[in-house]
């Protein structure tokens, strides 16, 4: 969302941003410059406590829209405190919204987190993914007729102006001239990735071995605090505390190996090559990906070639123009 919101107030509107206290999503903001009011946590990975959490924090966003909407506070906020909504994947501001009778735009690009997509496809009135995503797995959901879809990956559009930047490497206190290996841990509790995957701790150890005798630098970087623990007592292994440059990091690498899903498509969109391990139902883009070859599929740790410095073979970098979703998610606008 940093270019829509950045352009957005280039243009000339107002733009409020409310972030959940979960993982490094704060953190992520303040790297940004992104202000923005927290909301929330995560209350875990149970439904029952999901459901919780999404009651908990719609009620606390309907209060905090109707006393900061642009019109003010008080009477003229309480019937329309906001002209749009947007997220990509929250549940939150898309009930808050139908709630507060906002018109709503939401974005996703992976198609079987059923509960998600029940709730958001509903309400909202724009439904925004990728074109790789074939209209008739998302009909099931409510979203008919609202389907507004873009080519490529979001990250080509969201990482069109980034460039890389050196400082990351000395920041972890990596040797630039011996390879980097990023490894994201999977979403452990995501409801669509409900079990531990054998294949990633297989290739963990797989790169233990690699960092001890073969002068390989793994970066794991942890999605809670939960597998940080258990993974900041592993020799050889660089776990950071805190958020870092990630995308930096990866356009730096040798090898992304992601059990999750958007690190995989940064190192796509940045050149680099990468692994997906995701053990889950796959969503159309990495099916495509795979496809195109831009993505590989590692299914046995054994399969894993450690890289030499440089790592395979980069791919040209696709940048696409923010602007072309930003259109899409003000569609409702102009109905």
């Amino acid at each position: 969302m940093r270019p829509v919101i950045e352009r957005l107030r280039a243009d000339g509107h107002d733009v409020a941003v409310t972030a959940r206290d979960f993982a490094q999503t704060l953190e992520l903001c303040e790297r940004f410059g992104i202000e923005y009011t927290a909301i929330g946590h995560h209350r875990g990975g149970r439904v029952a406590a999901k459901a919780t959490g999404l009651a908990s924090r719609t009620a606390a966003l309907v209060r905090w829209a109707r006393a900061n909407g642009p019109a003010g506070a008080g009477r003229e906020a309480s019937k329309r405190p906001f002209d749009l909504a947007l997220g990509h994947g929250s549940n939150d501001v898309t009930v808050a919204a139908a709630l507060l009778r906002i018109p709503s735009s939401t974005m996703f690009d992976y198609e079987w987190a059923s509960v998600q997509h029940n709730v958001n496809c509903r309400l909202a009135r724009a439904v925004v993914v990728p074109d790789a995503i074939p209209p008739e797995r998302l009909r099931r959901y409510g979203a008919a007729g609202k389907l507004h879809r873009y080519e490529g990956l979001k990250e080509e559009y969201y990482l069109s102006d980034f460039e890389p930047a050196p400082g990351v490497i000395a920041e972890l206190g990596l040797d630039a001239a011996r390879p980097i290996v990023v490894v994201r841990t999977p979403p452990e509790v995501a409801l669509y990735h409900r079990f531990a995957s054998d294949i990633f701790g297989a290739v963990l150890e797989r790169l233990r071995v690699a960092a001890e005798g073969e002068g390989l630098q793994p970066v794991v970087l942890p999605r809670v605090d939960s597998q940080r623990a258990q993974l900041a007592g592993i020799p050889g292994f660089v776990v950071p505390e805190h958020a870092i440059d990630a995308q930096s990091l990866i356009a730096q690498a040798a090898l992304v190996i992601s059990a999750g899903g958007t690190m995989n498509r940064e190192a796509v969109a940045l050149g680099t090559p990468v692994y997906t391990t995701f053990q889950g139902r796959m969503g159309a883009v990495d099916e495509r990906l795979i496809a195109e070859g831009r993505l590989r599929m590692l299914e046995d740790a054994a399969a894993l070639t450690i890289p030499a410095s440089g790592g395979g073979a980069r791919t040209p970098r696709v940048r696409r123009d923010p602007g072309e979703l930003i259109d899409l998610l003000l569609s409702p606008l102009h109905r």
